[in-house]
């Protein structure tokens, strides 16, 4: 079965094998770098048990971002924070990689040129966010090619 806005498949990737590679890491990145959404699992930080998202991202050379809207406190933040292994899927291409948080200024500045680039969005006035401040405030999170997977 396939999510209709991202077509990652809706099976948990604990229940199915992972076809990806470490190796093919940035492949998997280059190939799906134009894609609007994609499955992101973490590591429940009090329930040990897989939380597993549907979140937009960018990606700029050997590494993928996410945006946190909701700030630090968003779970799926707080769970990458806790323990880094992550999974992201692509439909059925399925990479493992290492979670951390961006405080770099330029790093940040640099990602969210390339977030508000990619997502015309003019922000979530239900929450208080501004396209402003979700391009470039809210926390960044970074994953690279996680070379324990």
């Amino acid at each position: 079965m396939r999510c209709a806005t991202c077509s990652a498949s809706t099976t948990p990737v604990a229940d199915r094998p992972t076809t990806m590679a470490a190796t093919q890491f940035a492949d998997v990145l280059e190939r799906h770098a134009a894609d609007e959404c994609c499955m992101f699992t973490t590591m429940g930080r009090r329930s040990a048990r897989c939380h597993r998202i549907e979140i937009w991202f960018g990606v700029s050379g050997d590494a993928l971002y996410f945006i946190s809207g909701n700030g630090t406190a968003a779970d799926w933040y707080q769970n990458a924070l806790a323990n880094p292994h992550v999974t992201i899927e692509f439909g059925d291409d399925v990479v493992r990689g290492s979670a951390s948080p961006v405080p770099d200024a330029q790093e940040r500045r640099r990602v969210g040129e390339l977030m508000c680039a990619k997502y015309p969005w003019d922000g979530d006035s239900s929450i208080g966010l501004t396209r402003q401040a979700w391009c470039f405030e809210v926390p960044l999170l970074r994953v690279v090619d996680d070379p324990e997977s």
